[in-house]
């Protein structure tokens, strides 16, 4: 009888090669502009990352991290992003609380602005990561050459190239951009097979992944203890420490709203993201210089010394590092949720082992940060990926799997950390 049903079932027809073979070249030069304009933005945050926090500080006389240095810089930062998308042409575009990982492309005259907005919050603290406007960037740039040099391609071709090219980038690997075009086109009615349909934004995040790969040598292992054997333990740790992450997660999914609310009543950009930046300041200051900034290299020193702090140290490092992003993402900052959500549930992970030692550190981080990654994104496969690439550890995915279900049945159908314009959540 199934086998019946699926000789009977309709299968649709694949694209001939002739069809998919000029996709190859536009993906390729998308996926490597993708990559070298990220590339570049993060290179030019970093060099002036080190000017705001080791050269002036060194030559004023001030402690790197000092409290006084960190609400001097991070209010800084707020006056000068509020300047930014207040006077710069195009504003840096939407309120980024409205904004995910996918982005319709944005006119060219937004995208300086954006740009400038990012480098400036990369350099200077907030607790966001680069991923959300540099989608948006790249989505708008190949967008618009795009319709420009070969306008009989469809502009919506260009806008999944780039954006898969750019999570490509990110990642440092094309799995993750499959696993979101995979995603994104469950439940749509696909013209062709679903390979035919990832032909061209892989090979464009292959083009994206390589190029900083070869550039900028990426790795997201922790190096942390190698995982062995799972026991019947290990898979009651994993099911609590997910399950506890994506409840704390959600924690900040219903306070955003209400925060984005009180920032949104200010009525101007200038002072919401100036008091926003004095909140960071003052986070910064009682989390430590560890909850600053997108979190990636900071979550990679928490790793290097699983022991080295008590488990109430690094959970409060996870609710400090946690409200830093809401804030963040609350008052204006342009800048996405995945890498400082990384880092809350990486320290949360670890916590969880300090506290109770039978919870092995790859499987807490790993878990901890599924978890927490399930609330903030909703990207299912995404979180998977991130847990599972940050412990290089084979044997965690079943766990990780079974572990993802009851997180994913707390967090599903519920609102999300993102907001339409009217300032209600996205469900």
């Amino acid at each position: 009888m199934a086998s019946d049903t699926a000789q009977q079932a309709p299968t649709a027809p694949a694209a001939p090669a002739r069809a998919l073979l000029p996709l190859i070249l536009p993906a390729l030069l998308v996926g490597v502009g993708s990559s070298l304009l990220f590339l570049g933005v993060s290179e030019a945050a970093e060099a002036l990352q080190h000017v705001l926090w080791r050269n002036l500080p060194d030559a004023l006389g001030v402690g790197r991290y000092s409290v006084l240095w960190m609400l001097v810089v991070l209010t800084a930062t707020g006056v000068a992003v509020g300047l930014v998308v207040w006077k710069v042409p195009g504003h840096a575009g939407p309120d980024p609380a409205t904004l995910g990982l996918a982005a319709a492309p944005m006119p060219p005259v937004v995208l300086p602005g954006l740009l400038l907005a990012t480098a400036l919050m990369l350099a200077g603290g907030p607790s966001l990561g680069p991923e959300n406007p540099i989608i948006a960037v790249n989505v708008g740039l190949a967008f618009w050459l795009g319709g420009r040099l070969a306008p009989r391609m469809p502009g919506g071709l260009w806008a999944a190239l780039a954006e898969a090219a750019t999570i490509g980038a990110l990642f440092g690997t094309p799995v993750a951009a499959a696993l979101v075009i995979s995603e994104a086109l469950a439940g749509r009615q696909l013209r062709g097979l679903l390979w035919d349909n990832v032909f061209g934004p892989l090979v464009a995040a292959g083009a994206g992944a390589l190029t900083t790969t070869l550039v900028a040598h990426p790795t997201f292992d922790l190096q942390l203890p190698a995982f062995g054997r799972p026991g019947w333990g290990d898979l009651l740790s994993a099911l609590v420490v997910a399950s506890l992450a994506a409840v704390l997660g959600m924690c900040a999914v219903y306070a955003f709203p209400y925060v984005h609310g009180a920032f949104r009543r200010l009525g101007h950009p200038m002072p919401a993201l100036t008091l926003g930046g004095l909140v960071l300041g003052l986070l910064g200051a009682l989390g430590g210089h560890l909850t600053l900034f997108k979190g990636l290299d900071e979550v990679a020193e928490l790793a290097r010394d699983p022991e080295g702090r008590s488990a109430g140290a690094f959970v409060g490092m996870a609710v400090v590092k946690l409200a830093a992003l809401l804030v963040a993402a609350s008052c204006g900052f342009r800048g996405g949720r995945i890498f400082p959500a990384v880092f809350v549930g990486a320290a949360f992970g670890l916590g969880a082992h300090t506290l109770v030692p039978a919870v092995h550190p790859a499987l807490g981080v790993a878990t901890g940060v599924l978890g927490m990654l399930l609330a903030v994104t909703r990207q299912g496969w995404v979180s998977l990926f991130t847990a599972a690439v940050l412990v290089s550890s084979p044997e965690i995915l079943a766990l990780l799997c079974l572990a993802s279900l009851p997180a994913w049945l707390l967090v599903t159908g519920r609102p999300q950390m993102q907001l339409r314009a009217d300032g209600t959540p996205v469900r």
